[in-house]
């Protein structure tokens, strides 16, 4: 089994869809047997699922995620462990031993804090800006 963390410096990077590299455990029997930084290649926002399918990662944990990603990711079958911060290693041992801290609920932070209500659609506050329509954020 596969398993990718947003990675920066040794930290879980906390915008999914702006992670530049992940970092890759490969696990046996409950252990992780190898681990490897691999570059995005400037992949970004709904690409990143597919290209986590084809590195064949079976779960992902991250910070924030936008709403298009999710269901990106849920297409490919790969299980979203969301919400995370922290450093990498330290996250995938308390996966592993049943013990991690995630948010089944998680969104993509920077959409949140600049409403403060839910349900809202990208369309009303302009955030085409950002590129928040390439990923799907509730519009």
């Amino acid at each position: 089994m596969k398993i990718a963390v947003t990675y920066e410096n040794g930290q879980i990077f906390q915008h999914f869809g702006h992670t530049e590299q992940f970092k890759i455990y490969t696990v046996e029997q409950g252990k992780v047997i190898a681990s490897e930084v691999v570059d995005t290649n400037g992949s970004g926002h709904g690409a990143l699922a597919g290209f986590l399918a084809e590195q064949n990662v079976h779960a992902l944990i991250c910070g924030g995620i936008g709403g298009g990603a999710q269901m990106a990711l849920a297409s490919a079958g790969i299980q979203l462990y969301g919400g995370v911060s922290g450093a990498c290693d330290e996250a995938i041992n308390a996966l592993l031993a049943n013990k991690l801290n995630f948010n089944p609920e998680v969104r993509c932070d920077h959409h949140d804090h600049e409403h403060g209500e839910e349900g809202h659609s990208c369309g009303s506050h302009g955030c085409e800006s950002h590129n928040c329509g390439n990923h799907g954020c509730g519009n």
